[in-house]
């Protein structure tokens, strides 16, 4: 065998039979090992290990003999059939593959592109300025919205159009509370009543009336069975100290249509007393001469401050007090809302009568038992007890309630202030008010000893209060005292709302005058 060449020339068989010997080597590496063994097993159903020497088509085992065998965890030589790849010799290709080739290296054409989907919106002017609504809500689809935005930057009246819409949406869209301001109602219905003007033109001295009483309705409207039925207490001033009667709202609205009936009688209204008995009318009544805690009667403040009524001729004194307790006497029942009507009708019934008649009959006096108001201040004292009963009404249900317009506050001070002299003098004539050291009589008309009385406020002003004799004249040169409040706060004491000491913000002058005159004030109080 000497000159003969061992390995086959290249171009013979032994290429091929190399080839199938690393074949058989792949597939002996894809066999499971076990995991107990640490050893290949093969992957038929015989179970065999291959440890008996047959690992190919030649027998061989893939040992070169230069080692003492393949190691029993694959460790062993070039050629083990335990796991360990043979080596490869370094003239044969790798048989692991090299990537793919790209399409563009080898010059094959592309693949036909995917479609890109529709193509954009194609939509009418009409039909783009309709999706301007659901555009400014974000509730278009994207073709809707990319169709409408390139609308808007090619028509300027959508485009003004779309931003007042995404405003109005903002607005939707406030952090903050939406619940109506509880003093919206109010603020809408004294600007309807400032500019809007009645068919009939209301006289200025019914205004403050037909304002106050329309303030109050509209209050009372959405009222339910509890708000009826919340406790209030009716409070006035009498003598030298405070009053009170409780009730309900329901009994304030009565007591205000039994009140009212007194300037109804004397425009030749319906009395709303008159359905009652008999025995039962107005100052007929044991309910209005019972004796309460104060140690008086319930009759009206009046009666105890000079400006009390004498007896008519039917023996009764028809007081705004004794009217109010026949009322509630004479019912069956305790007031509920069905009085809401009545009042509301009769309250009507008046504005309707005084603008008829015109301006002519401002004069006419209306009788509160006491006393005698012209009917244009009787107006204007029923527009003041219409506000504080409202008043009283909306602390009993926890509402907010403004005070009257400063046109009609400062009606209802003039009023208060002009009646001060004569309550002055009812209140000396009564013991309530010891005459001044300093007091100086003079004949009607005359100036004499005056009291600055200073209102600050949208509705005050200023007054010089006469304070020896009702009919003499305030003078700025005879005065003597000065007196400064609020004019809501001055409205709540002739209401007897405040008491007396606790009522003036500044004093200056002769201390006993300035004390009578701010307990005249709250003695203009009633029930």
């Amino acid at each position: 065998m000497s000159g003969e060449n061992v390995f086959p020339p290249p171009g013979n068989g032994g290429d091929e039979e190399d080839m199938k010997r690393d074949q058989d080597r792949d597939q002996e590496r894809d066999q499971e090992r076990d995991p107990k063994e640490g050893r290949t097993t093969a992957s038929g159903d015989d179970g065999s290990d291959g440890s008996d020497g047959s690992d190919g088509s030649d027998g061989s085992d893939g040992s070169d003999g230069s080692d003492n065998g393949p190691s029993r965890f694959g460790g062993g030589g070039s050629g083990g059939r335990n796991g360990t790849p043979p080596a490869r010799d370094p003239g044969r290709p790798p048989r692991i593959p090299l990537p793919r080739a790209s399409v563009e290296d080898v010059g094959l054409p592309l693949p036909p592109a995917e479609p890109a989907g529709p193509g954009p919106l194609t939509l009418e002017h009409p039909v783009l300025k309709s999706l301007l609504g659901a555009w400014a809500l974000a509730a278009c689809s994207a073709e809707e919205t990319e169709a409408v935005e390139e609308h808007l930057g090619d028509c300027g009246a959508c485009a003004d159009e779309a931003r007042r819409l995404r405003e109005a949406v903002g607005l939707f869209q406030r952090p903050e509370s939406l619940d109506l301001d509880p003093g919206l109602r109010t603020r809408v219905l004294d600007g309807c009543l400032a500019r809007r003007p009645p068919r009939i033109p209301v006289p200025v001295w019914a205004a403050s009336y037909d304002a106050e009483t329309a303030r109050l309705d509209a209050l009372l409207q959405d009222f339910g069975d509890a708000e009826w039925h919340a406790p209030v207490r009716l409070r006035w001033f009498r003598g030298e100290g405070a009053t009170s009667r409780r009730t309900t709202v329901a009994g304030v609205i009565a007591h205000l249509l039994a009140v009212d009936g007194l300037v109804a009688v004397a425009l030749g209204l319906d009395d709303p007393l008159a359905p009652l008995a008999p025995d039962d009318g107005p100052g007929r009544t044991n309910e209005t001469d019972r004796t309460d805690k104060t140690g008086g009667t319930s009759s009206s403040a009046g009666e105890t401050d000079g400006r009390g009524g004498s007896p008519a001729p039917g023996g009764t004194v028809d007081t705004p007090a004794r009217r109010t307790e026949s009322f509630w006497a004479g019912s069956h029942f305790p007031p509920t809302r069905s009085v809401r009507g009545p009042w509301r009708e009769q309250t009507h019934a008046l504005v309707r009568t005084v603008s008829f008649t015109g301006g002519g009959p401002g004069t006419m006096p209306v009788s509160y038992g006491g006393f005698e108001l012209p009917l244009r201040d009787a107006m204007l004292d029923r527009a003041f007890e219409c506000w504080v009963h409202a008043e009283d009404i909306a602390e009993a249900v926890d509402y907010p309630y403004a005070p009257p317009a400063p046109r009609h506050l400062h009606g209802m001070i003039d009023l208060a202030a002009r009646m001060l002299p004569e309550t002055l003098a009812a209140r000396r004539r009564a013991g309530l008010a010891a005459p001044s050291r300093t007091r100086h009589l003079v004949t009607a008309g005359r100036p004499g000893r005056s009291l600055r009385l200073e209102i600050e406020g949208s509705g005050g002003g200023q007054w010089l209060i006469p304070l020896d004799s009702p009919g003499a004249v305030g003078s700025a040169d005879h005065e003597v005292a000065h007196v400064a409040l609020d004019d809501v706060e001055f409205c709540r004491l002739a209401a007897g709302h405040v008491s007396p000491e606790e009522a003036a913000a500044g004093q200056l002058g002769d201390r006993e005058a300035i004390r009578d005159v701010l307990f005249a004030a709250a003695s203009l109080s009633r029930m």
